[in-house]
Protein backbone atom coordinates (compact mmCIF):
# COMPACT_ATOMS: atom_id res chain seq x y z
CA UNK A 1 0.00 0.00 0.00
CA UNK A 2 1.31 3.45 -0.85
CA UNK A 3 1.59 5.79 2.09
CA UNK A 4 1.68 9.61 1.85
CA UNK A 5 4.74 10.43 -0.16
CA UNK A 6 5.49 13.99 0.88
CA UNK A 7 6.40 15.02 4.36
CA UNK A 8 8.23 18.01 2.88
CA UNK A 9 11.53 17.75 4.73
CA UNK A 10 14.55 19.52 3.23
CA UNK A 11 16.19 16.33 2.01
CA UNK A 12 12.95 15.31 0.40
CA UNK A 13 13.05 18.37 -1.81
CA UNK A 14 16.42 17.32 -3.16
CA UNK A 15 15.39 13.69 -3.59
CA UNK A 16 11.88 13.95 -4.90
CA UNK A 17 11.17 12.23 -8.15
CA UNK A 18 14.59 12.26 -9.76
CA UNK A 19 13.52 9.84 -12.48
CA UNK A 20 10.10 10.95 -13.59
CA UNK A 21 9.11 14.52 -14.21
CA UNK A 22 12.02 15.83 -16.22
CA UNK A 23 12.16 13.32 -19.00
CA UNK A 24 8.43 13.22 -19.65
CA UNK A 25 7.17 14.20 -23.05
CA UNK A 26 4.84 17.17 -22.84
CA UNK A 27 2.06 17.07 -25.44
CA UNK A 28 2.22 20.06 -27.79
CA UNK A 29 -1.53 20.51 -27.45
CA UNK A 30 -1.49 20.84 -23.69
CA UNK A 31 -1.42 24.61 -23.36
CA UNK A 32 -4.30 26.99 -23.76
CA UNK A 33 -4.43 29.31 -26.74
CA UNK A 34 -3.15 32.83 -26.21
CA UNK A 35 -6.08 34.17 -28.21
CA UNK A 36 -8.55 35.54 -25.67
CA UNK A 37 -11.39 35.08 -28.17
CA UNK A 38 -11.43 31.45 -26.99
CA UNK A 39 -12.78 32.52 -23.58
CA UNK A 40 -16.19 30.94 -24.07
CA UNK A 41 -17.99 28.81 -21.52
CA UNK A 42 -15.44 29.98 -19.01
CA UNK A 43 -12.42 28.79 -20.98
CA UNK A 44 -9.27 30.14 -19.37
CA UNK A 45 -11.17 32.30 -16.86
CA UNK A 46 -9.47 30.75 -13.82
CA UNK A 47 -5.91 31.11 -12.67
CA UNK A 48 -6.58 28.81 -9.74
CA UNK A 49 -9.11 26.22 -8.60
CA UNK A 50 -9.97 25.52 -4.97
CA UNK A 51 -11.65 22.18 -4.27
CA UNK A 52 -13.40 22.16 -0.90
CA UNK A 53 -13.75 18.43 -0.31
CA UNK A 54 -16.44 17.31 2.12
CA UNK A 55 -15.07 13.83 2.59
CA UNK A 56 -17.55 11.17 3.64
CA UNK A 57 -20.51 12.47 1.66
CA UNK A 58 -22.84 15.18 3.04
CA UNK A 59 -26.60 14.67 2.93
CA UNK A 60 -28.20 16.62 0.11
CA UNK A 61 -31.53 16.64 1.97
CA UNK A 62 -30.02 18.18 5.09
CA UNK A 63 -27.89 20.79 3.30
CA UNK A 64 -28.62 22.11 -0.20
CA UNK A 65 -31.68 20.21 -1.43
CA UNK A 66 -34.22 20.04 1.41
CA UNK A 67 -37.61 18.45 0.77
CA UNK A 68 -39.91 19.91 3.46
CA UNK A 69 -43.06 18.40 1.92
CA UNK A 70 -41.70 14.85 2.14
CA UNK A 71 -42.58 12.43 4.98
CA UNK A 72 -40.59 12.73 8.21
CA UNK A 73 -38.57 9.60 7.45
CA UNK A 74 -37.30 11.37 4.33
CA UNK A 75 -37.07 15.07 5.15
CA UNK A 76 -35.27 14.58 8.45
CA UNK A 77 -35.11 16.92 11.44
CA UNK A 78 -34.12 20.25 9.88
CA UNK A 79 -36.27 23.05 8.51
CA UNK A 80 -35.60 25.02 5.32
CA UNK A 81 -34.83 28.73 5.13
CA UNK A 82 -35.15 31.18 2.25
CA UNK A 83 -32.08 32.36 0.36
CA UNK A 84 -31.01 35.31 -1.75
CA UNK A 85 -32.29 33.36 -4.77
CA UNK A 86 -36.08 33.80 -4.87
CA UNK A 87 -37.94 30.53 -4.29
CA UNK A 88 -34.81 28.58 -3.36
CA UNK A 89 -34.32 27.16 0.14
CA UNK A 90 -31.43 25.51 1.97
CA UNK A 91 -30.96 24.01 5.43
CA UNK A 92 -31.65 26.27 8.40
CA UNK A 93 -28.11 25.72 9.67
CA UNK A 94 -26.57 27.47 6.64
CA UNK A 95 -27.80 31.04 7.25
CA UNK A 96 -24.67 32.79 5.97
CA UNK A 97 -24.68 30.77 2.77
CA UNK A 98 -28.41 31.45 2.38
CA UNK A 99 -27.82 35.21 2.50
CA UNK A 100 -25.08 35.05 -0.12
CA UNK A 101 -26.22 32.16 -2.28
CA UNK A 102 -26.36 34.56 -5.22
CA UNK A 103 -22.57 34.25 -5.24
CA UNK A 104 -22.83 30.55 -6.07
CA UNK A 105 -24.28 28.17 -8.64
CA UNK A 106 -25.97 25.36 -6.75
CA UNK A 107 -25.87 22.03 -8.60
CA UNK A 108 -28.45 19.56 -7.31
CA UNK A 109 -27.98 16.76 -9.84
CA UNK A 110 -24.41 15.56 -9.44
CA UNK A 111 -24.42 11.77 -9.86
CA UNK A 112 -22.32 8.70 -10.53
CA UNK A 113 -22.38 4.95 -9.84
CA UNK A 114 -20.00 4.36 -6.95
CA UNK A 115 -21.46 4.04 -3.45
CA UNK A 116 -18.14 2.95 -1.85
CA UNK A 117 -16.05 5.71 -0.23
CA UNK A 118 -12.75 4.66 -1.76
CA UNK A 119 -14.03 4.17 -5.28
CA UNK A 120 -16.15 7.31 -5.13
CA UNK A 121 -13.24 9.43 -3.87
CA UNK A 122 -11.13 8.38 -6.84
CA UNK A 123 -14.02 9.30 -9.14
CA UNK A 124 -14.48 12.69 -7.45
CA UNK A 125 -10.79 13.70 -7.47
CA UNK A 126 -9.83 12.38 -10.91
CA UNK A 127 -13.05 12.32 -12.92
CA UNK A 128 -12.34 8.64 -13.70
CA UNK A 129 -13.56 5.28 -12.39
CA UNK A 130 -11.14 3.50 -10.11
CA UNK A 131 -9.20 0.89 -12.13
CA UNK A 132 -10.67 -2.55 -11.51
CA UNK A 133 -10.55 -5.44 -10.79
CA UNK A 134 -8.75 -4.96 -7.49
CA UNK A 135 -10.06 -7.97 -5.62
CA UNK A 136 -12.99 -8.47 -3.34
CA UNK A 137 -12.22 -6.46 -0.21
CA UNK A 138 -11.73 -2.80 0.62
CA UNK A 139 -8.04 -3.54 1.18
CA UNK A 140 -7.76 -4.27 -2.52
CA UNK A 141 -9.26 -0.94 -3.48
CA UNK A 142 -6.84 1.39 -1.73
CA UNK A 143 -4.56 3.91 -3.37
CA UNK A 144 -2.46 2.46 -6.19
CA UNK A 145 0.13 3.67 -8.67
CA UNK A 146 -2.17 2.25 -11.35
CA UNK A 147 -4.74 4.93 -10.51
CA UNK A 148 -5.48 7.88 -12.73
CA UNK A 149 -3.69 11.06 -11.60
CA UNK A 150 -5.68 13.61 -9.64
CA UNK A 151 -6.40 17.04 -11.06
CA UNK A 152 -3.28 18.77 -9.76
CA UNK A 153 -0.98 15.97 -10.91
CA UNK A 154 -2.47 15.90 -14.40
CA UNK A 155 -2.05 19.67 -14.65
CA UNK A 156 1.55 19.33 -13.48
CA UNK A 157 2.20 16.84 -16.28
CA UNK A 158 1.02 19.13 -19.06
CA UNK A 159 2.25 22.34 -17.46
CA UNK A 160 5.49 21.58 -15.62
CA UNK A 161 7.01 24.47 -13.71
CA UNK A 162 10.20 25.09 -11.78
CA UNK A 163 9.52 28.48 -10.25
CA UNK A 164 9.08 27.13 -6.74
CA UNK A 165 5.28 27.18 -6.91
CA UNK A 166 3.78 23.66 -6.95
CA UNK A 167 0.92 22.77 -9.26
CA UNK A 168 -1.11 21.48 -6.35
CA UNK A 169 -1.33 21.58 -2.57
CA UNK A 170 -3.64 19.36 -0.55
CA UNK A 171 -4.41 20.08 3.08
CA UNK A 172 -4.71 19.64 6.03
CA UNK A 173 -4.39 15.84 6.08
CA UNK A 174 -4.04 12.78 3.89
CA UNK A 175 -7.20 10.69 3.65
CA UNK A 176 -6.29 7.56 5.56
CA UNK A 177 -8.29 5.39 7.93
CA UNK A 178 -6.44 2.53 9.59
CA UNK A 179 -4.97 0.37 6.81
CA UNK A 180 -7.03 2.10 4.10
CA UNK A 181 -5.61 4.92 1.99
CA UNK A 182 -8.19 6.64 -0.18
CA UNK A 183 -7.31 6.59 -3.91
CA UNK A 184 -7.33 9.70 -6.08
CA UNK A 185 -4.98 11.71 -3.90
CA UNK A 186 -1.77 11.49 -5.89
CA UNK A 187 -0.34 11.23 -9.40
CA UNK A 188 -1.16 7.55 -9.92
CA UNK A 189 0.53 6.13 -12.99
CA UNK A 190 2.44 9.37 -13.63
CA UNK A 191 4.66 8.57 -10.65
CA UNK A 192 5.57 10.38 -7.43
CA UNK A 193 7.35 13.21 -9.24
CA UNK A 194 3.93 14.66 -10.07
CA UNK A 195 2.32 14.19 -6.67
CA UNK A 196 0.79 17.35 -5.24
CA UNK A 197 2.19 18.67 -2.02
CA UNK A 198 0.48 17.01 0.91
CA UNK A 199 0.27 19.05 4.08
CA UNK A 200 0.04 17.06 7.30
CA UNK A 201 -0.76 19.47 10.07
CA UNK A 202 -3.47 21.56 11.67
CA UNK A 203 -3.38 25.21 10.52
CA UNK A 204 -5.34 26.06 13.66
CA UNK A 205 -2.45 24.89 15.85
CA UNK A 206 -0.47 27.89 17.15
CA UNK A 207 2.73 25.98 16.36
CA UNK A 208 1.74 25.21 12.74
CA UNK A 209 4.64 26.00 10.43
CA UNK A 210 6.11 24.51 7.29
CA UNK A 211 9.67 23.77 8.42
CA UNK A 212 10.65 22.47 4.98
CA UNK A 213 10.13 25.92 3.47
CA UNK A 214 12.66 27.66 5.69
CA UNK A 215 16.43 27.45 5.66
CA UNK A 216 18.16 25.95 8.65
CA UNK A 217 19.67 28.19 11.28
CA UNK A 218 22.86 29.87 10.11
CA UNK A 219 22.06 29.47 6.40
CA UNK A 220 21.54 32.78 4.59
CA UNK A 221 20.20 33.26 1.08
CA UNK A 222 23.57 34.50 -0.19
CA UNK A 223 25.33 31.49 1.32
CA UNK A 224 22.83 29.12 -0.27
CA UNK A 225 23.29 30.85 -3.65
CA UNK A 226 27.05 30.42 -3.37
CA UNK A 227 26.64 26.69 -2.70
CA UNK A 228 24.20 26.39 -5.58
CA UNK A 229 26.66 28.05 -7.98
CA UNK A 230 29.42 25.72 -6.77
CA UNK A 231 27.22 22.69 -7.44
CA UNK A 232 26.53 23.96 -10.96
CA UNK A 233 30.23 24.43 -11.63
CA UNK A 234 31.00 20.93 -10.40
CA UNK A 235 28.23 19.55 -12.57
CA UNK A 236 29.52 21.29 -15.67
CA UNK A 237 32.98 19.90 -14.96
CA UNK A 238 31.76 16.31 -15.00
CA UNK A 239 30.20 15.78 -18.41
CA UNK A 240 30.26 12.03 -17.86
CA UNK A 241 27.44 12.49 -15.37
CA UNK A 242 25.17 14.13 -17.90
CA UNK A 243 21.99 12.54 -19.08
CA UNK A 244 19.38 10.26 -17.60
CA UNK A 245 18.84 10.27 -13.89
CA UNK A 246 21.71 12.69 -13.24
CA UNK A 247 20.09 15.41 -15.34
CA UNK A 248 16.74 14.71 -13.75
CA UNK A 249 18.27 15.00 -10.29
CA UNK A 250 19.88 18.35 -11.15
CA UNK A 251 16.55 19.68 -12.35
CA UNK A 252 14.95 18.62 -9.09
CA UNK A 253 17.74 20.39 -7.21
CA UNK A 254 16.94 23.50 -9.23
CA UNK A 255 13.28 23.23 -8.29
CA UNK A 256 14.24 22.90 -4.64
CA UNK A 257 16.57 25.89 -4.88
CA UNK A 258 13.91 28.02 -6.56
CA UNK A 259 11.52 27.09 -3.79
CA UNK A 260 13.88 27.83 -0.90
CA UNK A 261 15.15 31.07 -2.47
CA UNK A 262 11.64 32.38 -3.00
CA UNK A 263 9.71 33.78 -0.08
CA UNK A 264 6.30 33.33 -1.67
CA UNK A 265 5.46 29.84 -0.48
CA UNK A 266 7.08 30.26 2.92
CA UNK A 267 5.15 33.48 3.49
CA UNK A 268 1.87 31.85 2.48
CA UNK A 269 2.15 29.42 5.37
CA UNK A 270 2.71 32.18 7.94
CA UNK A 271 -0.88 32.41 9.11
CA UNK A 272 0.27 34.43 12.11
CA UNK A 273 0.65 37.38 9.75
CA UNK A 274 -3.12 37.56 9.37
CA UNK A 275 -4.98 39.86 11.73
CA UNK A 276 -6.70 38.05 14.57
CA UNK A 277 -10.04 39.40 13.35
CA UNK A 278 -9.51 37.78 9.95
CA UNK A 279 -8.69 34.43 11.51
CA UNK A 280 -11.76 34.75 13.70
CA UNK A 281 -13.97 35.33 10.65
CA UNK A 282 -12.89 32.01 9.14
CA UNK A 283 -13.42 30.18 12.41
CA UNK A 284 -10.81 29.08 14.92
CA UNK A 285 -10.98 25.45 13.86
CA UNK A 286 -9.02 23.22 11.50
CA UNK A 287 -11.41 23.66 8.59
CA UNK A 288 -11.74 27.43 8.85
CA UNK A 289 -7.99 27.94 9.07
CA UNK A 290 -7.48 25.50 6.18
CA UNK A 291 -9.69 27.71 4.02
CA UNK A 292 -7.69 30.76 5.11
CA UNK A 293 -4.45 28.98 4.21
CA UNK A 294 -5.99 27.95 0.89
CA UNK A 295 -6.77 31.57 0.12
CA UNK A 296 -3.15 32.52 0.85
CA UNK A 297 -1.86 29.73 -1.41
CA UNK A 298 -4.11 30.96 -4.22
CA UNK A 299 -2.79 34.47 -3.70
CA UNK A 300 0.78 33.29 -4.40
CA UNK A 301 -0.31 31.45 -7.54
CA UNK A 302 -0.85 27.77 -6.68
CA UNK A 303 -3.12 26.55 -9.51
CA UNK A 304 -5.01 23.79 -7.67
CA UNK A 305 -5.62 23.69 -3.93
CA UNK A 306 -7.67 21.02 -2.16
CA UNK A 307 -8.97 21.75 1.34
CA UNK A 308 -10.61 18.73 2.94
CA UNK A 309 -13.11 19.30 5.71
CA UNK A 310 -12.23 16.61 8.18
CA UNK A 311 -10.86 13.10 7.82
CA UNK A 312 -12.28 10.41 5.57
CA UNK A 313 -15.41 9.73 7.61
CA UNK A 314 -16.22 13.25 8.77
CA UNK A 315 -19.42 13.57 6.69
CA UNK A 316 -20.18 9.84 6.82
CA UNK A 317 -23.22 10.28 9.04
CA UNK A 318 -24.68 6.78 9.36
CA UNK A 319 -25.18 7.63 13.02
CA UNK A 320 -26.29 10.98 14.52
CA UNK A 321 -26.62 12.66 11.14
CA UNK A 322 -28.46 15.71 12.50
CA UNK A 323 -26.42 16.12 15.66
CA UNK A 324 -23.10 16.13 13.78
CA UNK A 325 -24.40 18.48 11.11
CA UNK A 326 -26.05 20.92 13.52
CA UNK A 327 -23.36 21.06 16.18
CA UNK A 328 -20.19 21.17 14.11
CA UNK A 329 -20.14 20.50 10.39
CA UNK A 330 -22.67 22.96 9.01
CA UNK A 331 -21.72 25.92 11.25
CA UNK A 332 -18.03 25.53 10.38
CA UNK A 333 -18.77 25.15 6.67
CA UNK A 334 -21.13 28.13 6.72
CA UNK A 335 -18.68 30.41 8.49
CA UNK A 336 -15.61 29.37 6.49
CA UNK A 337 -17.25 29.66 3.08
CA UNK A 338 -18.61 33.11 3.85
CA UNK A 339 -15.21 34.42 4.93
CA UNK A 340 -13.49 32.85 1.94
CA UNK A 341 -16.01 34.26 -0.52
CA UNK A 342 -15.90 37.71 1.06
CA UNK A 343 -12.11 37.88 0.92
CA UNK A 344 -11.83 36.56 -2.64
CA UNK A 345 -14.51 39.01 -3.79
CA UNK A 346 -12.91 41.98 -2.00
CA UNK A 347 -9.48 41.29 -3.54
CA UNK A 348 -10.81 40.62 -7.05
CA UNK A 349 -9.57 37.02 -6.90
CA UNK A 350 -13.07 35.53 -7.08
CA UNK A 351 -13.18 36.30 -10.80
CA UNK A 352 -9.90 34.41 -11.25
CA UNK A 353 -10.60 31.50 -8.91
CA UNK A 354 -13.06 28.65 -9.38
CA UNK A 355 -14.27 27.30 -6.05
CA UNK A 356 -15.86 23.83 -6.03
CA UNK A 357 -17.58 22.53 -2.89
CA UNK A 358 -18.56 18.84 -2.98
CA UNK A 359 -18.32 15.43 -1.37
CA UNK A 360 -17.78 12.11 -3.08
CA UNK A 361 -21.54 11.36 -2.96
CA UNK A 362 -24.68 12.12 -0.95
CA UNK A 363 -26.86 10.26 1.55
CA UNK A 364 -29.91 8.04 1.27
CA UNK A 365 -33.33 9.70 1.18
CA UNK A 366 -34.69 7.34 3.80
CA UNK A 367 -33.57 7.74 7.40
CA UNK A 368 -32.21 4.53 8.92
CA UNK A 369 -30.65 3.19 12.12
CA UNK A 370 -27.68 0.87 11.98
CA UNK A 371 -27.83 -2.44 13.91
CA UNK A 372 -26.73 -1.89 17.48
CA UNK A 373 -27.27 1.87 17.25
CA UNK A 374 -30.08 4.03 18.61
CA UNK A 375 -29.40 7.38 16.92
CA UNK A 376 -30.50 7.41 13.24
CA UNK A 377 -28.62 8.65 10.21
CA UNK A 378 -28.36 8.20 6.47
CA UNK A 379 -26.32 5.80 4.34
CA UNK A 380 -24.29 6.23 1.12
CA UNK A 381 -26.07 7.49 -1.99
CA UNK A 382 -24.44 8.39 -5.33
CA UNK A 383 -27.58 8.53 -7.50
CA UNK A 384 -27.82 12.26 -6.85
CA UNK A 385 -26.10 14.78 -4.59
CA UNK A 386 -25.48 18.51 -4.37
CA UNK A 387 -22.52 20.84 -4.71
CA UNK A 388 -21.58 24.49 -5.12
CA UNK A 389 -19.44 26.13 -7.80
CA UNK A 390 -18.54 29.81 -7.91
CA UNK A 391 -16.05 32.29 -9.28
CA UNK A 392 -14.08 32.46 -12.54
CA UNK A 393 -16.98 33.62 -14.68
CA UNK A 394 -19.58 31.29 -13.18
CA UNK A 395 -23.05 32.87 -13.05
CA UNK A 396 -24.03 32.88 -9.40
CA UNK A 397 -27.58 32.96 -8.13
CA UNK A 398 -28.86 29.93 -9.99
CA UNK A 399 -29.83 26.34 -9.33
CA UNK A 400 -28.71 23.74 -11.87
CA UNK A 401 -30.76 20.57 -11.95
CA UNK A 402 -33.85 19.34 -10.16
CA UNK A 403 -34.42 16.17 -8.17
CA UNK A 404 -37.57 14.21 -7.38
CA UNK A 405 -39.69 14.73 -4.26
CA UNK A 406 -37.24 12.78 -2.09
CA UNK A 407 -33.94 14.09 -3.54
CA UNK A 408 -33.30 10.52 -4.59
CA UNK A 409 -32.92 10.81 -8.36
CA UNK A 410 -32.49 13.60 -10.91
CA UNK A 411 -35.54 14.52 -12.97
CA UNK A 412 -33.42 16.80 -15.15
CA UNK A 413 -29.98 16.24 -16.60
CA UNK A 414 -27.39 14.92 -14.19
CA UNK A 415 -23.72 15.95 -14.14
CA UNK A 416 -20.89 13.56 -13.37
CA UNK A 417 -17.45 14.00 -11.78
CA UNK A 418 -16.08 13.69 -15.32
CA UNK A 419 -18.08 16.81 -16.20
CA UNK A 420 -16.69 18.58 -13.13
CA UNK A 421 -13.22 17.51 -14.30
CA UNK A 422 -13.77 18.95 -17.78
CA UNK A 423 -15.22 22.15 -16.35
CA UNK A 424 -12.24 22.57 -14.04
CA UNK A 425 -9.61 22.06 -16.73
CA UNK A 426 -11.54 24.20 -19.21
CA UNK A 427 -11.61 27.01 -16.65
CA UNK A 428 -7.83 26.71 -16.31
CA UNK A 429 -7.46 27.07 -20.08
CA UNK A 430 -6.50 23.47 -20.87
CA UNK A 431 -7.29 22.70 -24.50
CA UNK A 432 -10.09 20.30 -25.23
CA UNK A 433 -7.83 17.74 -26.91
CA UNK A 434 -5.08 17.78 -24.25
CA UNK A 435 -3.88 14.27 -23.35
CA UNK A 436 -1.65 12.44 -20.92
CA UNK A 437 -0.09 9.05 -21.55
CA UNK A 438 -0.18 6.03 -19.25
CA UNK A 439 2.64 3.46 -18.85
CA UNK A 440 1.18 1.43 -21.74
CA UNK A 441 1.50 4.56 -23.96
CA UNK A 442 -2.27 4.92 -24.19
CA UNK A 443 -3.43 8.53 -24.47
CA UNK A 444 -6.14 9.83 -22.15
CA UNK A 445 -8.03 13.05 -22.78
CA UNK A 446 -8.04 15.27 -19.72
CA UNK A 447 -11.40 16.75 -20.64
CA UNK A 448 -13.18 13.41 -20.59
CA UNK A 449 -16.64 14.77 -19.85
CA UNK A 450 -18.74 17.78 -20.81
CA UNK A 451 -18.20 21.32 -19.62
CA UNK A 452 -21.16 22.20 -17.38
CA UNK A 453 -22.47 24.92 -19.69
CA UNK A 454 -25.32 26.22 -17.46
CA UNK A 455 -22.65 27.55 -15.13
CA UNK A 456 -21.96 30.21 -17.73
CA UNK A 457 -25.16 30.47 -19.73
CA UNK A 458 -27.78 30.12 -16.99
CA UNK A 459 -29.67 27.73 -19.27
CA UNK A 460 -30.01 24.05 -18.44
Amino acid sequence: MNQPLYRLDRRGFLRMGAAGVVGATVPSNAYSDDDTSNLRLGKGAAKSVLIVMLSGGPSQLDTLDPKPESPTEVRGEFSPISTSIPGVVVCEHLPKLARKLDRWALIRTLAHREHNHLLATHVALTGRPTPLPRGGSDLDRVESRNDFPNFASALGYIRPRNDGIPNGVSLPNYLIEGPLTWPGQHAGFLGPSYDPWQIQGDPNDPNFRMQALSMREGMSLSRMQTRHELLEQLGRGHTSLAGGDADAFREQQQIAFNLLSSNKMADAFELSREDASVRDRYGRNTFGQSLLLSRRLIEVGVPIVQATMGIVQTWDTHVDNWGKLKNQLLPQLDQGLEALGDDLAASGLFEQTMVIVMGEFGRTPKVSTLPGQTIPGRDHWAHTYSGLIGGAGVMGGQVIGQTDSQAAYPITRSWTPADVCSTLFNALGVKQDATITDPLTRPHHLLNGTVISPLYTGRA
